[in-house]
């Protein structure tokens, strides 16, 4: 008995992983695009992850010898000004452009969630009093209203990081906002008040659940936007200050004075940048599409 119940629990197994690939196989046909965009970001979060291991020299280090070397030899994409070596600097400053991409669009994220959650919700005098604050905050492009901050606050990780997040929160909170004014008239929340339940609990157990579709479709439509910010900041002096090795402070060193004799210090951090948001943009076309029931057939 013990015999045949093992071997119909590896069955089950072996269906569920056959149907796990089935499904992933699938999806990998009927969007290409996302596929692709997807193996872009996972290779750059495992490039930042493991960026000691990828990187052949130190990001930080000097050597005069070296300066302005063309690619080839130990500095297979070349070396800066400094003689630093431009590989490393490119693998470094992917941690630092996800650590900010990923960091701002979390926070961002959060606190758009929990405000457009209670001002959908709730609405009355306390919708009114948001939406009016979204409104002035979204008269500002984000790269505008992050240039603020980012003068505000100062150079730093942290700031930045901050910086970038506070123009994604009146984006996350319409979008909430939107779906929680829809979900709040459903049976299911009707049924919830029924019973007695608070409304607190209503919105965060029952409403707040089902915002995570467009939730995830948003946040990775953020994420691209928020890593050529923050480039776009350090290439104005504003994002994240040495020592860290930045995509936009690189372009920023590089663009005026060495794009002529030395133009793969401005060709391999483009690169990067582009394909960094290149990628974050066809996945977050895929997941919207995925998750879109009207793009179901």
């Amino acid at each position: 008995m013990a015999t045949a119940d093992h071997q119909a629990e590896l069955t089950r197994a072996g269906a569920n992983i056959n149907s796990s690939w089935s499904r992933f196989t699938y999806y990998v046909r009927r969007y290409p695009l996302g596929a692709a965009g997807a193996l872009i970001v996972i290779a750059f979060v495992v490039i930042a992850i493991f960026a000691p291991f990828f990187a052949t020299l130190d990001p930080t280090t000097t050597n005069a010898r070296t300066s302005l070397a063309p690619p080839g030899g130990q500095h297979f994409l070349g070396a800066d000004f400094m003689g630093r070596d431009m590989w490393s600097r490119i693998v470094y400053g992917a941690r630092i452009s996800l650590m900010v991409g990923i960091g701002s669009t979390v926070l961002g994220c959060f606190f758009g969630v929990i405000i457009g959650l209670l001002s959908g919700y709730y609405g009355g005098w306390l919708d009114l009093i948001t939406q009016r604050f979204i409104d002035i905050m979204q008269a500002l492009p984000l790269l505008v209203m992050a240039l603020l901050m980012a003068a505000s606050l100062g150079p730093s990780l942290e700031n930045t990081i901050i910086a970038i997040s506070i123009p994604i929160i009146p984006h996350v909170a319409r979008v909430i906002r939107s779906n929680t004014l829809a979900l709040r008239e459903m049976p299911y929340v009707e049924a919830a008040k029924a019973v007695g339940m608070s409304e607190t609990k209503i919105a965060f157990r029952h409403v707040l659940p089902n915002t995570i579709a467009p939730l995830i479709v948003l946040g990775t439509a953020q994420l691209g936007s928020a890593i050529l910010t923050e480039a776009s900041l350090s290439f104005l002096g504003l994002g994240v200050p040495e020592p860290h090795p930045s995509w936009g402070r690189m372009l920023s060193e590089s663009a005026a004075e060495y794009v002529r004799t030395a133009p793969w210090l401005v060709i391999f951090p483009g690169i990067a940048i582009s394909l960094a948001v290149f990628g974050t943009n066809l996945l977050g076309d895929a997941v919207r599409d995925i998750l879109d029931p009207r793009q179901r057939s």
